[in-house]
């Protein structure tokens, strides 16, 4: 299984003291974009999109889905909600029928649960890496074990939107 991790677009700032409502900026949808058309240009492809219900999550995944033509791939996971507990993303990811061995899976979250989480995949035991996520990045990750507790794998790819770009030309 490949994830690829996304972290959404630029929203707009907190005001109304709802975090859970924040839409993406015009800015933030156009990197999504651009992130969306470059993968597809590499011949990328989702089995999945599976991304956090939050309002600037759910914009981020949807975008790449329409690109994608794959929006009935899409599925909110409450386990992407920000403060939620890693392993109970794993547990659900493992189980799912959905997901098989050679499944390419889009994952789109926020920070800093998504650099947790992949620095937790790609660090071997009694060591620790730290990796930092931009808005609108995205890191590809190869999963070489797993477990109900835990997923190991090789970090591939790890970029911003400002590196893809620039590889584009």
């Amino acid at each position: 299984m490949s994830l690829f991790i996304l972290r959404h677009g630029e929203a707009g700032k907190f005001s109304d003291g709802n975090d859970f409502v924040r839409p993406l900026t015009d800015a933030g949808a156009t990197d999504v974009t651009h992130v969306a058309e470059w993968l597809k240009d590499r011949g990328v492809k989702f089995d999945a999109i599976i991304t956090s219900p939050l309002k600037r999550a759910h914009q981020t995944a949807s975008i790449v889905s329409k690109i994608f033509n794959i929006e009935n791939n899409l599925i909110n996971w409450e386990e992407l909600r920000p403060g939620r507990i890693r392993t109970e993303f794993y547990g659900k990811l493992l189980s799912e029928q959905l997901f098989k061995q050679e499944s390419d899976v889009l994952v789109v979250g926020h920070e800093p649960y998504l650099s947790s989480l992949i620095s937790e995949i790609i660090s071997e035991a009694n060591s620790s890496s730290h990796i930092v996520l931009k808005k609108a990045g995205l890191a590809k990750i190869r999963i070489t074990s797993q477990s109900a507790q835990i997923i190991h794998g090789e970090l591939e790819w790890l970029l911003t939107p400002n590196l893809m770009k620039n590889i584009s030309k």
